[in-house]
């Protein structure tokens, strides 16, 4: 496993939005599909691996989060969202509790 990969695992972190909607005022938020690994995703990112990243921003299973998300998340304050931090983004991923 790489030293990148171990870093972002060591570094996952569960935070409700009320945490992270600071970021919204420098537009820093990119929502990350339940489909894709959040690891992955912060790999590919932080690898400026653009053909991954392009073909997930082009599929939707990536990009930011739309006026309704927001409006939602809004509402709902102590939502949970898994989180890492790939300067200057801010990766989120919806908790799914079932």
């Amino acid at each position: 496993m790489s030293a990148m990969r171990e870093s972002f695992q060591r570094d996952l972190a569960e935070v409700e939005w009320r945490e992270l909607r600071i970021h919204l005022q420098r537009d820093a938020i990119i929502l990350v599909s339940s489909e894709l690994d959040l690891i992955d995703v912060a790999v590919a990112v932080a690898d400026d691996d653009k053909k991954r990243v392009e073909e997930w921003l082009d599929s939707a299973l990536l990009g930011k989060p739309d006026a309704g998300q927001l409006a939602s998340w809004e509402s709902e304050l102590s939502r949970p969202f898994r989180m890492l931090i790939v300067q200057p983004f801010i990766l989120v991923q919806d908790v799914l509790h079932a």
